[in-house]
C-alpha cells in the first residue's frame, strides 16, 4: 500500500512538473531577457523553472533519459561537453572554476526538458512560443518609440533594448533577428487573414529594431535565414519572400549605404587572423575550455577584445579539431533532420532559427558554453528544440503526415456524390466518400482559440497515432487537409463494428452485463495509460466486429504522462452521465459489473472514487 502511494504521489509530481512547470520555464527562457533588470534573474528563472525540473524529472523516470539517448543531438552534446571537460586537463589554471561543470549540465537540460515537453506537452509550445513573441513585440515597440524620440541625423546612434537585460546593441540584435525569424515563420505558414494582419507588422517591427541597432551581423543571418526557410518550404510566399529579400537589400544599399560601409569590417579580418595564429600552436586538442583569449588590437590603441567574433574559430581554439567535430555535427544533422521532416512546419521553423543562429555566429561570438544569455538564442535553443521535436516524433506524439491545403474546387470534388452522416447549422460534418472512407469538417472558430495553434484535425490524426502506439484501436488516417476558409477536415477508413450504444440495445439483460463488465475493463485500461478522453460515452466506444473495442472521433482526447488522477476519473464519468440512456445501463442497472471490470485494472482507491462519484449522484434522486 505504501507503494502504491508512493508510485501515485511520484506520478502526480512528474504530471505537474512536466506539464506546467516546464511550459513556464521556456517561456521565461524566451522572453525575460526584455523586462529582467539583469542577466542573473534569468539564470534564476531557468534553472529554479527549467533546469532543476527537467533533472528532478529524468531521476523520477530513468527511461526518460533512455528515449534522449536515442537522439543524435543529444548524443553529439554529451560527446561535445565530455571533450570540453576533458580539455580542463591540459588547463593553465590549477583550480578550475566549478561553475564550467555545471554549464555543460544546464545546457544539456535545456535538451531534455523540450524533448519532454514537445513529448507530453506539445499543444502548448506554440503558445508559449506566441507568448513569448508578443512579449518581446510589446518591448521592442516601446523601446523604438524611445529610441526615435532621440534619433537625430547625422550621428551614430545604436539602439540597445532599454527596459530589460538587453545592454548592448550587437547582442540585443541577436534576440531581434530570432523572433523576427518567428514572425516570418508565422507570415509563411498561417492560414488565417487575422492572424496575418497581426504577424505582418509585428515582422515589420522586429526588423526595423534589428536595423536600429546598427548591426551588419544579424542582416547576413536573416538573409540565410531567409533563403533556408524559401528552400524547405518551397511554396508561392517563399517566391514573395525572395523578391522582399531582393528589394529590401537593394532599398536598403541605396538610401542608407553607411549602414553597410560605414564601419568597415569591424577588424573582424584582423581578429579571425590572430585567433587562427593561436589555433595553430594546439590545432587537434585546443587551448582548454576554460583558457582565456586575449586578442590585443594595435589600430584602436591596443585595445583588447576575448572573443574570436565567430562561433567556428572559438570551438577551435578552446577544444580543437577534435571537439570541432561533434559541434559541427550538431549543425548539419539539425539542419538535415529538419529538411527531411519539413512536413512538420515546426521544424521549418527550428531549422530557420538555427539558420540564422548559423548566420549570426560567422562573424559573432566566440565562447563554446556559457550560461543562459543572448548567445543561447543563436545555437543552442533551435539546436535543442529540433532535438525535442525529433525525439516527440519518434514517440508518436507529433504529426508525421503532411497538412495538404485543399481548394474550394478540390473539397468539391472530394466531397463529390458523398453521403452525409452528421451536420450542424453550418453545414455536413461527417461525410461517408465514395470509396468508402469518412470525411470529418472541422469548422473554424474564433482566431484566438486554441485551434488557431493546434487545429481539430491534426489532434484528431494525431491522437489516433499516439493511441496505436498505446494499442488502443483508432481509425487509420488517411489525409489530414487545410481548408481555405480557415476550417480543416481528416479523412480516416472507417471501423468494422457498431458503437456501444447500438451494441448494448440489441442484447438481453445477461449478455449485457457481461459486456459493461468488458468495457469497465476497457476503460479502467484507459485511465492507466492515461488517456483523458473528455467526449467518453457510447457512441464514441465502437465494439467491432473481432470483439475488442475502438474509440472513435477523438479530437477531444488528451494523454497524460501517468494514470489519470483521481479527479480527471470522476470527471469522466460525470460526462458519461448526461446521457440518459448511458446512465441507466452503467450506473443504475448495471453498476456493479462496470465496476468489477473496472476493479480488475485499477487500484481499489481508485475504483473507490469511481463508486463515490455514482453514489453521490444517486444520492438526490434517492
Amino acid at each position: 500500500m505504501q507503494c502504491k502511494r508512493l508510485t501515485y504521489g511520484s506520478n502526480r509530481v512528474f504530471d505537474f512538473l512536466v506539464l506546467w512547470i516546464l511550459p513556464i520555464g521556456l517561456l521565461l527562457l524566451l522572453s525575460s531577457l526584455f523586462f529582467v533588470t539583469n542577466r542573473n534573474v534569468l539564470h534564476r528563472f531557468y534553472y529554479v523553472l527549467f533546469s532543476a525540473p527537467t533533472l528532478l524529472l529524468l531521476c523520477l523516470r530513468p527511461r526518460e533519459f533512455m528515449e534522449l539517448l536515442r537522439e543524435p543531438l543529444a548524443i553529439a552534446f554529451l560527446v561535445f561537453s565530455a571533450w570540453a571537460l576533458t580539455s580542463l586537463f591540459w588547463s593553465p589554471e590549477f583550480h578550475p572554476d566549478t561553475d564550467l561543470f555545471k554549464r555543460p549540465l544546464h545546457t544539456f537540460m535545456l535538451f531534455a526538458g523540450c524533448g519532454l515537453l514537445l513529448h507530453y506537452r506539445n499543444d502548448l509550445f506554440k503558445p508559449v512560443f506566441f507568448s513569448a513573441a508578443v512579449i518581446a513585440l510589446v518591448a521592442t515597440l516601446c523601446d523604438l518609440v524611445a529610441f526615435a524620440k532621440g534619433f537625430e541625423p547625422g550621428l551614430e546612434i545604436r539602439m540597445i533594448g532599454g527596459r530589460g537585460a538587453l545592454d548592448n546593441p550587437l547582442l540585443s540584435s541577436h534576440v531581434f533577428g530570432f523572433f523576427s525569424v518567428y514572425w516570418l515563420y508565422v507570415c509563411m505558414t498561417s492560414q488565417r487573414f487575422q492572424v496575418l494582419w497581426f504577424s505582418v507588422p509585428a515582422l515589420a517591427i522586429m526588423t526595423l529594431a534589428v536595423l536600429a541597432t546598427g548591426s551588419r551581423t544579424p542582416l547576413v543571418a536573416l538573409t540565410l535565414a531567409i533563403l533556408w526557410m524559401s528552400f524547405v518550404s518551397r511554396n508561392r510566399r517563399s517566391v514573395l519572400m525572395i523578391t522582399g529579400l531582393v528589394l529590401g537589400a537593394a532599398a536598403l544599399l541605396l538610401f542608407y549605404p553607411e549602414l553597410i560601409t560605414n564601419r568597415g569590417s569591424s577588424f573582424r579580418l584582423e581578429l579571425w587572423s590572430m585567433t587562427l595564429q593561436r589555433i595553430a600552436d594546439h590545432p587537434w586538442i585546443g587551448h582548454s575550455y576554460d583558457s582565456e583569449l586575449y586578442l590585443t588590437l594595435a589600430q584602436i590603441d591596443g585595445y583588447q577584445l576575448r572573443e574570436p567574433h565567430s562561433f567556428a574559430l572559438g570551438v577551435l581554439y578552446y577544444v580543437g579539431i577534435i571537439g570541432f567535430i561533434p559541434w559541427i555535427f550538431m549543425l548539419g544533422w539539425g539542419l538535415y533532420k529538419s529538411l527531411k521532416e519539413r512536413a512538420q512546419p515546426l521544424f521549418i521553423l527550428a531549422s530557420s532559427l538555427l539558420a540564422y543562429g548559423i548566420g549570426a555566429g560567422l562573424t559573432e561570438g566566440g565562447g563554446i558554453l556559457s550560461r543562459p544569455k543572448e548567445h543561447w538564442f543563436l545555437l543552442w535553443i533551435p539546436l535543442a528544440i529540433i532535438a525535442g521535436l525529433s525525439i516527440a516524433q519518434r514517440r508518436h506524439s507529433l504529426l508525421r503526415m503532411p497538412v495538404q491545403t485543399l481548394k474550394a474546387e478540390a473539397f468539391d470534388q472530394l466531397c463529390h456524390d458523398a453521403h452525409v452522416i452528421e451536420a450542424d447549422g453550418l453545414g455536413p460534418k461527417v461525410l461517408r466518400l465514395e470509396d468508402g472512407s469518412f470525411l470529418k469538417v472541422f469548422r473554424a472558430r474564433r482566431w484566438y482559440t486554441s485551434g488557431s495553434f493546434n487545429p481539430y484535425s491534426e489532434r484528431f490524426a494525431n491522437n489516433a497515432e499516439q493511441l496505436r502506439s498505446l494499442g488502443i484501436p483508432t481509425p487509420q488516417i488517411l489525409g489530414v487537409y487545410s481548408l481555405r476558409d480557415a476550417s480543416s477536415a481528416v479523412t480516416y477508413s472507417p471501423l468494422p463494428g457498431l458503437t456501444l450504444r447500438q451494441a448494448l440495445q440489441s442484447l438481453d439483460s445477461s449478455l449485457r452485463e457481461s459486456l459493461i463488465e468488458r468495457f469497465g475493463r476497457f476503460m479502467a485500461q484507459l485511465h492507466e495509460r492515461g488517456v483523458y478522453f473528455r467526449s467518453l460515452h457510447l457512441g464514441n466506444v465502437l465494439l467491432m466486429d473481432d470483439g475488442e473495442f475502438a474509440l472513435i472521433d477523438i479530437a477531444d482526447l488528451r494523454i497524460f504522462p501517468s494514470a489519470l488522477r483521481n479527479a480527471l476519473r470522476q470527471r469522466n464519468l460525470r460526462h458519461m452521465q448526461r446521457y440518459p440512456q448511458d446512465r441507466n445501463w452503467l450506473f443504475e442497472a448495471h453498476f456493479e459489473q462496470l465496476a468489477k471490470g473496472y476493479a480488475s485494472i485499477a487500484s481499489p482507491k481508485a475504483t473507490a472514487k469511481i463508486r463515490e462519484q455514482v453514489q453521490g449522484l444517486a444520492s438526490p434522486a434517492a
